[in-house]
């Protein structure tokens, strides 16, 4: 797999793991004083998350000799697999939203666009960046979305009826909690990162992107500051929020108090919503925001991984990030069946114990697998193996 010269790839995947618990598990950066620290997490790890895919994505169809038959089949069976898991994830408990079923979505889409010289797939993800969030907020009345809320995912219990069908559907692709037309454009991002920078490159190479990388944050959060704080924006809010959602204007914040009752995405009741960069709003600064956030991440792990010293310091981070699926899976399962956040809520020990046990167990699992195939995690393995029962052309497999 080439383990050095991915450490730094892996290790930004660990981060979004331990970003996700933070989110999931953690406390409540508006109510616990945690302030930025918690807050960071909350959106940026699952778009981490989605970017590093399309990376890995690219890296790994730039070096394959298969067909392009083989790979649509292979990327079928794959995407099958991430459905259904999915599917069956979010079904054990209303209201985690599980974003392996949208990960399904994501890599169909791309599939096609993986042909694309570099120059059209730049004005591709730019395009994305913005055509997206706007598509999203004029197709929301389409589907009965204004001042409902989003992030729901679909569940097993849709496959049951037509009328589930196009309910997951709907879901996946506009109104859910990770839905492909806002979230897709950090998978295309990936993919133009691989095209730009690749993690062989020396250190040096990495800092422009590190440097573009922040920019472009500094882009998407400066500007919607901007646009709210200083130009008119959060004024014409309140407007609409008077009009439209009266019940928020009483509390300290109403337009993050409406935001919060969207699962963090916009209403469909004034284009200045599309101003924003709040957390989950998938708007386009936000998605400026969030992207350049996780190229400079990437960057600056791919390039600190090619310092000997500084690359066993990140080995911890870079074992979690290796066995992303399995982690996920595990702490879904634990949040499912153990925990009732609803009544709990998070807190810091339990977000102290869901990172030690994931960088415990990881480590673990490295060292005691470290000469075999399951070293990249059990759930890795068998998507691995599963997706590679398909035979080249002209090959009979054994029985």
């Amino acid at each position: 797999m080439g383990d050095k010269r991915l450490l730094g790839l892996d290790a930004a995947r660990g981060l979004a793991v331990l970003g996700m618990f933070a989110v999931h598990v953690g406390p409540d950066p508006y109510r616990s004083g945690a302030g930025y620290l918690l807050v960071a997490a909350e959106a940026r790890s699952s778009a981490l998350f989605v970017l590093i895919a399309g990376f890995s994505l690219a890296l790994s169809r730039a070096r394959t000799t298969l067909s392009p038959a083989l790979l649509w089949r292979r990327t079928l069976l794959r995407c099958a697999c991430l459905l259904l898991l999915g599917l069956g994830l979010a079904s054990l408990r209303p209201g985690f939203l599980v974003i392996l079923s949208f990960y399904a979505v994501y890599f169909l889409a791309a599939e096609p666009l993986l042909r694309l010289r570099t120059p059209q797939l730049a004005a591709v993800a730019a395009a994305s960046v913005v055509l997206g969030p706007v598509l999203s907020y004029l197709l929301g009345p389409v589907v009965g979305f204004d001042t409902a809320a989003h992030g729901e995912v679909p569940t097993l219990a849709d496959l049951a009826s037509p009328t589930g069908l196009g309910t997951a559907l709907d879901q996946l692709l506009l109104t859910g909690g990770y839905p492909a037309l806002t979230y897709l454009p950090y998978l295309l991002v990936g993919l133009l990162l691989a095209r730009l920078a690749h993690p062989q490159r020396p250190a040096a190479h990495w800092l422009p992107v590190a440097c573009a990388g922040i920019a472009a944050a500094t882009a998407g959060y400066a500007g919607a500051w901007l646009a709210i704080e200083r130009c008119g924006g959060r004024q014409r809010l309140l407007a609409s929020i008077a009009v439209h959602q009266p019940w928020a204007l009483p509390t300290p914040d109403p337009v993050h108090t409406v935001l919060a009752a969207q699962e963090g995405a916009i209403p469909t009741t004034s284009w200045h919503w599309l101003l924003i960069a709040e957390p989950y709003s998938q708007t386009p600064l936000e998605i400026l925001g969030n992207a350049g956030t996780g190229c400079a991440l990437i960057a600056l792990a791919v390039a600190v991984a090619r310092l000997p010293a500084a690359a066993r310091l990140l080995r911890p981070l870079a074992d979690v990030g290796t066995m992303a699926l399995t982690l996920y899976v595990a702490h879904g399962l634990v949040l499912a069946l153990a925990f009732d956040l609803e009544d709990q809520g998070g807190s810091w020990s339990l977000l102290a114990g869901f990172t030690a046990a994931a960088v415990l167990g990881a480590a673990a699992w490295q060292h005691l697998w470290r000469d075999s195939p399951l070293r990249r995690g059990p759930l890795e393995w068998v998507l691995h193996t599963v997706v590679r029962r398909i035979p080249r052309p002209g090959r009979v497999e054994a029985a």
